[in-house]
C-alpha cells in the first residue's frame, strides 16, 4: 500500500467521524463534559424582585429628602420574606437575596442609614426608586436558552445549570479508548528486566492525551507476540465497548509485526497503513465495525507525535468537542537541510526573541529519544521536498505545551 499524505490520512480518519450518542449524568460528575443538547431553563432567576445589599426596604418618596425618619415594622432575611405592606413613613430591615416586600420600591443600603433604637431608622443619604434591587428574571427566566448544544461544562457553566434547577444534564459520551502494546520485548514500569527486554512507556502518554480531550482510557497490557494474546486483548477491548482500539507497536513489515493480521482477521477493513511523513511512518488505520482501530508505531517519540497529529482531533470529534491543533509561525534558530518526500516533524525549543518566536531544533532526532521530546515545547514542521534552509528562515510549528 503507497505511502499517503498526513492530510489525506487525517481526513480518511474523520470522514465519518460524529459526536457519540447522548447520555444523563448526575450535574455534580459533569465538570468538562459536552453538552449533547441545548440546556433550558426550569425556573426564573431571580424568582421575585430581590435585595441586592443589607439594608432597609422603604419607598422611595419617603427617602427623597433627609434625614428621614423611618419607623421599622419587620425584618426580612434571605430566605424569609416579610409577608406584610410597608406604608408611608415604613421600613423593614432587609438582607441581600431576600423579596422585595410589598408596597416598597427601593433599598437603603445599611451605611446610609442610623439605627435609633426603639424601633426607629434614620436614613442618611436619599435614595431613589428601583435602587440596589434585583429584578424578577434579571438572570434568566423559565424556558429560555441558556447553554448551546456543543459548550464544555466548565465552572460557570455547571453553576449556571444548577442555578437553573437541573439536577441532571445531557452529554455526549465520552469515546473509551482501549490500548494494547505488543511486543516481547516490553515489561511494565518497576519491573526487573531481562538482558533484552525494555519498559513499555507508551501507554501512558497515549492515556494522557485521550483524557485531554475527554476520552476514557482502558490500558490493557501487553500482549507478547503471539497472534492469540493479541486476538485476546482485542476481544477484551470489543467486550469493553471500545470506540477506538489503540494498538502500540507490531503494525509495521516485520516477522514479529501482527497486529494487522489479527486485525484484518478479527473482520478489520483497512483504510491506509503507512504516512508520509517522519516519525510516524507506520501508522494503520481501520474500522472494526463500528469501532475504528489505529495502530501506532512502537518507538516512543513517533507513537506520541501520531497521537497529536490523529488520535486527538479523532477523539475530540468523537467526543463533540472543538479541537485545533497550536500552528504559529517562527523562525528557524538553526539551518536545516533539504526534506525528501516525507513530511517531518522535527523536535525544537521555541522561545520568544525580541517579539518573535524562535524555533531550535534539537540536532538529533531519533524517534527512540524521549527525553528530548519531553524537552521540545514544539515540532517544526517540514513540507515534503522543502529547500535547505539557514537560520532565520521561516517556519512552521505545531505547539505542543
Amino acid at each position: 500500500m503507497a505511502l499517503i499524505a498526513v492530510a489525506e490520512a487525517l481526513e480518511h480518519l474523520l470522514a465519518d467521524a460524529a459526536p457519540l450518542q447522548a447520555e444523563s449524568v448526575a450535574l455534580m460528575d459533569a465538570a468538562d463534559r459536552v453538552l449533547a443538547e441545548p440546556l433550558m431553563a426550569l425556573r426564573t432567576q431571580p424568582p421575585f424582585n430581590a435585595s441586592a445589599m443589607d439594608g432597609y426596604a422603604v419607598r422611595a418618596d419617603d427617602v427623597a429628602s433627609v434625614p428621614a425618619r423611618l419607623s421599622v415594622i419587620g425584618m426580612a432575611p434571605a430566605g424569609r420574606g416579610f409577608t406584610g405592606t410597608v406604608g408611608p413613613a415604613q421600613a423593614v430591615r432587609i438582607f441581600t437575596g431576600a423579596p422585595l416586600p410589598a408596597g416598597a420600591d427601593t433599598i437603603v443600603i445599611q451605611e446610609n442609614a442610623r439605627d435609633l433604637g426603639g424601633g426607629m431608622v434614620e436614613v442618611t443619604a436619599p435614595t431613589v426608586e428601583g435602587r440596589n434591587i434585583r429584578r424578577l428574571g434579571l438572570d434568566f427566566s423559565k424556558g429560555d436558552a441558556l447553554l448551546e448544544k456543543g459548550r464544555l461544562l466548565d465552572p460557570a457553566a455547571l453553576s449556571l445549570a444548577a442555578s437553573a434547577n437541573h439536577q441532571q444534564v445531557r452529554v455526549v459520551k465520552r469515546p473509551l479508548v482501549a490500548i494494547i502494546a505488543t511486543g516481547d520485548e516490553l515489561l511494565p514500569p518497576g519491573s526487573d528486566l531481562g538482558p533484552d527486554q525494555i519498559i513499555s512507556s507508551n501507554a501512558y502518554g497515549v492515556a494522557a492525551a485521550a483524557r485531554s480531550v475527554g476520552a476514557s482510557a482502558l490500558d490493557l497490557g501487553i500482549a507478547p507476540d503471539r497472534k492469540e494474546a493479541i486476538a485476546a486483548l482485542v476481544t477484551k477491548a470489543v467486550d469493553a465497548g471500545a470506540d477506538v482500539i489503540v494498538t502500540l507497536g507490531g503494525a509495521s513489515v516485520g516477522d514479529h509485526d501482527l497486529v494487522h493480521d489479527v486485525l484484518t482477521g478479527e473482520g478489520m477493513a483497512l483504510d491506509f497503513w503507512k504516512i508520509a511523513m517522519r516519525p510516524g511512518k507506520p501508522l494503520m488505520f481501520g474500522r472494526l465495525g463500528a469501532i475504528r482501530c489505529i495502530g501506532l508505531p512502537g518507538n516512543p517519540v513517533a507513537s506520541l507525535v501520531c497521537t497529536q497529529l490523529f488520535l486527538k482531533p479523532l477523539l475530540a470529534r468523537l467526543g463533540g468537542r472543538a479541537f485545533r491543533q497550536d500552528m504559529r509561525q517562527a523562525r528557524l534558530g538553526a539551518a536545516m537541510p533539504a526534506n525528501d518526500l516525507r513530511q517531518d516533524y522535527v523536535r525544537a525549543v521555541v522561545k520568544e526573541e525580541a517579539g518573535t518566536l524562535e524555533a531550535t531544533p534539537f540536532s538529533i532526532q531519533d524517534s527512540s529519544m524521549l527525553r528530548m521530546l519531553a524537552d521540545a515545547n514544539g515540532l517544526v514542521v517540514r513540507e515534503p521536498f522543502a529547500p535547505a534552509a539557514a537560520a532565520g528562515a521561516a517556519c512552521s510549528v505545531l505547539m505542543l505545551r
